[in-house]
């Protein structure tokens, strides 16, 4: 396929667009829950599809994860796409609404931004949630997976379009790109006027290329590096809780924590058990001096550590002063994706709330909740941490633009 196939593509997306712009939701809502029974059906030749791509990978264990079907994954795809199902409408919203003195009504609405160009790395199931999302709020979409994954992204879209052709939408609502051609993505990332919004989901090196080369408006986050800062007022227990999910029970995900901070005013009595915890789930570590002094068993960080997203169980540790040292660490390293901290005291929680720069802050809570179903969005498209349009986990209303309509009796401008 050649840049000339993807313009074929995104000719074929843009009149799809308008047809399911202008859908009902019954019809889409119809076309979403028919996808979903067809992943259930088919699961036994997605799992197999998978095993294919299992079988060629030599990836890390944290990335096979990524890559890896189950039969309750793929239920977990179904389910996602019935609950996107159940969700409000997004088109056609009544956004704002006001009276000029001249007597003009003027309404803001909702609308589909046209055709979105998704491309995607390792996570098979991305392309489902993508597909599922786009299709609700009213936008075709072009899939490119990775050449990882690439026979579990077909076995996948082939439900998608099974789900399409039952509800009678066309079938270019949702397109993927054949092979695994590194040209489709500088085809697609060259494609201005023909593609509305690229959304890059992959490692940082994916994101940074996208986001250099583009020609075509960009919705993406370069990395995760996400940030846990255990505070000198925060529950022992729920400390301890917290961080052994938000690290280790999914490594690869970029809402992972990557690197703990932890008060000095609590580090000697906590840092242990917590590092413990870690350790008998499989974590291995990179402290710096002051980690180090209350456990110098601990390997050495050098600050290249603190700028990694480890992707994998190994885990950043740094002892600071207080909120404000925790701060200072995160504007230095982060990359403005997701922050927690745990604590009891509610001031010291609002300062690192409104503190930081990240597109999410929590507050006693795993930075691994940073996920658009567990946001209440049925499934997420990627995480944003750009300053325009939408930031952190990305859903039906991020997938809308709007359109301003103008109601008059017969105004002229003087």
């Amino acid at each position: 396929m050649t840049a000339v196939d993807i313009k074929a593509l995104a000719s074929l997306a843009r009149p799809a667009s308008r047809v399911l712009a202008q859908s009902s939701r019954n019809t889409r809502d119809a076309a979403l829950c028919a996808a979903a029974m067809s992943l259930r059906r088919d699961y036994e030749a997605i799992l197999s599809a998978n095993a294919r791509d299992l079988d060629a990978s030599e990836a890390s264990a944290a990335f096979r994860d990524r890559l890896t079907l189950t039969e309750a994954r793929i239920e977990a795809m179904a389910t996602g796409l019935e609950a996107v199902a159940a969700l409000d409408d997004p088109v056609g919203r009544l956004l704002a609404e006001w009276t000029r003195p001249n007597g003009l009504r003027l309404r803001r609405v909702a609308t589909p931004i046209g055709v979105i160009g998704m491309i995607y790395e390792s996570r098979p199931n991305v392309g489902a949630d993508a597909a599922g999302l786009c299709l609700k709020s009213g936008n075709a979409v072009i899939l490119r997976g990775g050449s990882e994954s690439l026979h579990s992204a077909r076995a996948i879209h082939a439900a998608m379009v099974d789900g399409l052709r039952q509800a009678a939408l066309p079938e270019a609502c949702v397109q993927i790109a054949p092979d695994a051609d590194r040209a489709h993505v500088a085809a697609m990332l060259a494609a201005a006027g023909a593609i509305d919004l690229i959304i890059p989901r992959g490692g940082k090196s994916l994101v940074e290329r996208v986001q250099r080369e583009a020609r075509v408006p960009v919705l993406a986050h370069a990395e995760g590096l996400c940030h846990t800062y255990v505070d000198g007022h925060a529950e022992p227990e729920m400390a301890r809780t917290i961080v052994a999910n938000a690290k280790m029970r999914r490594t690869g995900i970029c809402g992972a924590t990557e690197t703990l901070l932890i008060d000095a005013a609590c580090a000697e009595a906590l840092l242990p058990p917590i590092i413990a915890d870690l350790a008998a789930l499989g974590c291995d570590f990179r402290a710096d001096a002051a980690a180090r002094a209350i456990l110098p068993e601990l390997p050495a960080a050098d600050m290249a550590d603190f700028h990694t997203e480890w992707l994998d169980a190994v885990l950043s540790v740094a002892v600071v002063d207080g909120v404000e040292g925790a701060l200072a660490h995160i504007a230095r390293f982060g990359s403005a994706h997701t922050e927690a901290i745990v604590t009891e005291d509610a001031a010291t929680a609002h300062r690192f709330l409104s503190g930081t720069d990240s597109a999410v802050t929590m507050w006693n809570a795993s930075t691994q909740f940073c996920d658009g179903a567990e946001f209440g969005f049925g499934a997420e498209i990627g995480v944003a941490t750009g300053r325009l349009h939408a930031r952190g986990p990305v859903g039906l209303e991020q997938l809308t633009c709007f359109r301003t309509e103008v109601i008059g009796q017969g105004q002229t401008r003087p």
